[in-house]
């Protein structure tokens, strides 16, 4: 995960999500193992049968599902296959742009303020 910079891995048996493991998995274990996680695999700090999404699940929907499952990532899945991993960041960074480009529209819009 640290070679490449993610915070997650998905943890699958063909199309088969099993779990995910997630950095706060991982650091909660290792603090329950004294910090000696040699023996450790990926099956012993996974979340078995993680909350998924399907990809056509509109971005307002997804916030308030992850939400109400109290994860921070949820795999996406199209036709039970798994397609990639969405985060709360995702999430924030695409309605911060959207807020943004929503700010300009506005601000173009809107005749000049001249104070009385």
């Amino acid at each position: 995960m640290g070679d490449r910079n993610v915070g997650s891995v998905v943890i699958a048996d063909g199309d088969d999500i099993r779990g995910i493991v997630t950095d706060r998995d991982i650091a909660l274990n290792c603090v329950a193992a004294g910090g000696d996680t040699s023996g450790m695999t990926a099956s012993d700090v996974m979340t078995e049968k993680p909350f998924t999404v399907d990809a056509d699940v509109g971005v307002f929907d997804l916030f308030r599902q992850m939400r109400e499952h109290g994860v921070r990532r949820a795999p996406i899945t199209d036709g039970g296959k798994l397609t990639g991993i969405v985060t709360m960041d995702d999430l924030l960074v695409l309605l911060q742009d959207e807020m943004h480009e929503l700010t300009e529209i506005i601000r173009a819009e809107s005749p000049p303020y001249t104070p009385a």
